[in-house]
């Protein structure tokens, strides 16, 4: 390719950007609940974050990728001329990241899913025109932005339901807490590692058997609740602190179990929405690898995943504090019985799903797990009106990416072609 070199420059800053509105943007549905529940200050949950996105983008974000790069449109139809691919690619990556910037500093909570897959739509649809989206594989992924969310609060809200009948509903809530908040952290540990272990590491050449996949979330599981439990028995009861909420002692308890969910919910979010950014620089290095060779199956590049980690870290650092406060404090009232709730089964879900190649949105799966906590307490506990403009944000996403990808695909094509 004439430009091959410019094209790898390109596409790495480029995919850094969209990174970058990543971490500002998205991942405060990985922190946004440890906040509001004031558990973690926004400092100390950056800082979390940001290690846990790293990994889970880096050891777990390699099945979301292939979706990304190669399920959406149909790669054969730029056969003829490979460089509208690579320019498609590098405009959904600068129009995505142009989006999440405008909602980061609005405090917006997007989808960052919606903004890429809106923008390589765009870009195909100006390219080639409407036969080259696999709009079978785009309505699969639509119905998960469905799915997702109602799965999640089912989740949730069985999960707070645990909760109410094992500890808060008893006589001793304190003394249940201290007994059953390590089955959950448990729990939690074991489901990370399993599916982190069975799907997550192929890319990495990770041959474990089932056996073995088992073995080690068990003595992930067990490793997590034997720390949780050290924690948890240094809590001192506290008579004077349920004077003004009854359960104040508890939700202590809680607290410690919020750290450990809020990075599995970190580690969920990296595996799943690095995919956001790497996905179109994968497709980039592909094609100019292979010196023009468009759908050539090729090795995921580490520093791929590397860069789209990089990214997400510096945005979260840089600008993640204002979706964190949005998310976090307006959508309902927080505790950290309600907020581990939240992430545990928003978790469970964006991991799952990443396991699987299905790109859901991590806003919508975060959104629903707190609708389910807050149906769980009844109808009145939800800012409504919060959740009607969160809904709005998200429709206008879609088409947004889809239109400044045509934008910026025309411009580029000026300039290269």
């Amino acid at each position: 390719m004439d430009y091959g070199t410019t094209y790898l420059v390109l596409a790495g800053v480029f995919g850094l950007f969209m990174a970058w509105g990543i971490g500002a943007n998205d991942v405060a549905n990985a922190m946004a609940t440890s906040v509001g529940a004031r558990v973690l200050t926004i400092k100390r949950a950056v800082l979390i974050a940001a290690v846990f996105e790293f990994a889970g983008a880096v050891l777990a974000g390699g099945e979301v990728t292939s979706t990304i790069r190669n399920g959406i449109v149909d790669v054969e139809l730029f056969n003829h001329e490979p460089t509208l691919l690579v320019l498609g690619m590098l405009a959904s990556l600068v129009a995505a990241g142009t989006w999440l910037l405008v909602a980061s500093r609005m405090g917006w909570p997007v989808s960052t899913t919606h903004s890429i897959i809106g923008a390589i739509i765009g870009f195909a649809i100006a390219a080639v025109g409407w036969s080259a989206v696999h709009w079978g594989d785009v309505v699969t992924i639509a119905a998960s932005w469905v799915i997702s969310p109602v799965l999640a609060g089912s989740v949730a809200y069985l999960i707070f339901r645990s909760v109410q009948a094992l500890i808060l509903d008893r006589s001793d809530p304190f003394k249940e807490a201290r007994r059953y908040v390590p089955v959950y952290m448990f729990l939690t540990g074991f489901m990370i590692a399993l599916i982190t272990l069975t799907k997550g590491l192929k890319h990495l050449g990770l041959d474990i058997s089932g056996t073995g996949n088992i073995l080690i979330a068990l003595l992930t599981g067990a490793a997590v609740a034997a720390i949780g439990i050290f924690f948890i028995r240094r809590i001192p009861y506290d008579p004077d602190a349920d004077r003004d909420f009854h359960y104040t002692n508890v939700e202590r308890v809680f607290g410690v179990l919020m750290v450990f969910t809020a990075c599995a919910m970190a580690f969920a979010h990296g595996s799943n929405d690095v995919a956001n950014a790497v996905g179109p620089v994968a497709a980039v290095v592909s094609v100019v690898q292979s010196g023009g060779t468009v759908g050539q199956q090729s090795t995921l590049p580490s520093w791929v995943l590397l860069l789209g980690a990089a990214g997400i870290v510096f945005g979260l650092l840089m600008l993640g504090r204002h979706v964190i406060a949005t998310v976090g404090k307006n959508i309902t009232q927080l505790t950290p019985s309600r907020g581990f709730a939240c992430e545990l089964s928003a978790a469970t879900t964006v991991v799952g799903a990443s396991a699987l190649g299905l790109p859901v949105s991590t806003t919508h799966t975060l959104v629903g797990a707190v609708l389910g906590v807050g149906l769980a307490r009844g109808l009145a506990a939800l800012n409504l009106g919060v959740v009607r403009s969160i809904f709005m944000s998200w429709i206008v996403t879609l088409p947004a990416g889809g239109v400044l990808s045509i934008v910026v695909f025309w411009i580029l094509s000026a300039i290269f072609l």
